[in-house]
């Protein structure tokens, strides 16, 4: 998992990360789970499929695994949502702890 790259979407308009938010109706805090994909094009096949209108605004970062955690620490994320497949999609989370 360390020497692997992934990628992110990036807000372009005030730099916060694409996350999915597991409890937004239950009302509790948190940043949320990082959204992660294996590919550059799955990335960018996510944007296109689930915010056409909207795509623009966003790009799409690699990261590292070794730069993972301190990402993870420094934003408050509650873990990762790596993202199996942009089309329908299907996320695997996973929690820090």
């Amino acid at each position: 998992m360390f020497s692997q790259t992934y990628y992110l979407i990036r807000s372009s308009h005030d730099g916060r990360h694409l996350v999915a938010q597991l409890n937004a109706d239950t009302g509790k805090t948190g940043s949320g789970y990082l959204l992660m994909f294996h590919e550059h094009a799955d990335a960018l096949s996510y944007l296109n499929t689930h915010a056409a209108n909207v795509a623009g605004r966003f790009g799409v970062e690699s990261i590292t695994g070794n730069q993972l955690k301190s990402l993870l620490q420094r934003w408050g994320f509650s873990g990762v949502g790596m993202v199996q497949d942009p089309l329908l999609p299907k996320i695997e989370f996973l929690s820090v702890e």
